[in-house]
């Protein structure tokens, strides 16, 4: 294992993945459920470059999409939940029922679906950013609310240029 931290406008980023430049996760500082740092191994800037780059352009607004390698570890639930994560289209958000309707769940699954997407190890490059409670309020969000907010908000004043 191998990590980077790189500053960025919600404040510094970790990320961690393996020797073969796989990323297996991206925390925000006061991240919940971030892991202790003893296990992300050795800092080394260079490994995950590729990722670097392209959080860069997300955030400079050119950059829409991801193209990383990523290799989270979770239950085949969680598995299942992140994956559909990453087909919310940028500048758009969904809901926790709506997620669970899109994986087959019923709608009262939303609360299994809000854990399992609040354990969600990749921030960002897996956007569970982008799922909002029914009512269009924010809710809960692994970096807190602010982080949550400016990202959306990122996406909503960029999404213009696309």
């Amino acid at each position: 294992m191998t990590y980077a931290v790189i500053g960025s406008p919600i404040g510094e980023l970790t990320l961690v993945g393996t020797d073969a430049g796989e990323l297996t996760g991206l925390y925000m500082e006061q991240h919940r459920y971030r892991p202790e740092p003893a296990t992300f191994g050795e800092r080394d800037d260079t490994i995950l470059a590729d990722v670097v780059q392209q959080l860069k352009e997300y955030f400079a607004g050119e950059r829409t999409t991801f193209d990383v390698r990523v290799k989270a570890a979770g239950t085949p639930f969680q598995q299942e939940v992140w994956a559909a994560l990453t087909t919310i289209p940028y500048g758009e958000t969904t809901t926790y029922g709506e997620l669970a309707r899109v994986l087959g769940r019923p709608a009262t699954a939303s609360r299994a679906v809000g854990l399992a997407n609040g354990k969600n190890p990749i921030s960002i490059i897996v956007p569970c950013h982008r799922v909002i409670g029914s009512t269009g309020d924010l809710t809960g969000y692994g970096g807190g609310l602010g982080r949550k907010r400016a990202l959306l908000d990122h996406e909503r004043s960029a999404h213009h240029l696309f």
